[in-house]
């Protein structure tokens, strides 16, 4: 996934909630089984354990991969923000360059 794609962010997250969605649908319909009568509470229980184990592990297993995303994430665009408030805070510096680059580009016309 490209670091910065909103969008493929955005559908992992709403996929997961229809998957956690769905899952509850299960554990409730196997719910709806036992009291027909159409499975025992032992099974019920039984069958709820499984699916909400599987439930928790593709959770975690998303969210553990999401997890270094958002963390590159939030601090990629932490720096971007704290360079905009240093801008506003008056520095001389436009928000894109750095002292460093400045610098460098005035050495070049130096030596030109």
């Amino acid at each position: 996934m490209e670091r910065n794609n909103s969008a493929e962010k955005a559908e992992i997250y709403e996929t997961l909630a229809f998957m956690n969605r769905a899952f509850a649908r299960i554990v409730a319909r196997l719910e709806s089984f036992r009291r027909t009568g159409a499975i025992t509470a032992k099974y019920t229980r039984l069958f709820q354990g499984f699916t909400q184990e599987v439930q928790a592990e593709i959770n975690l297993e998303v969210m553990e991969g999401m997890d270094s995303i958002e963390m590159h994430d939030w601090a990629r665009f932490g720096r971007i923000r704290e360079k905009w408030e240093k801008y506003l805070r008056g520095s001389d510096e436009e928000p894109s360059k750095s002292k460093r680059s400045k610098k460098c580009s005035a050495k070049n016309r130096e030596q030109s």
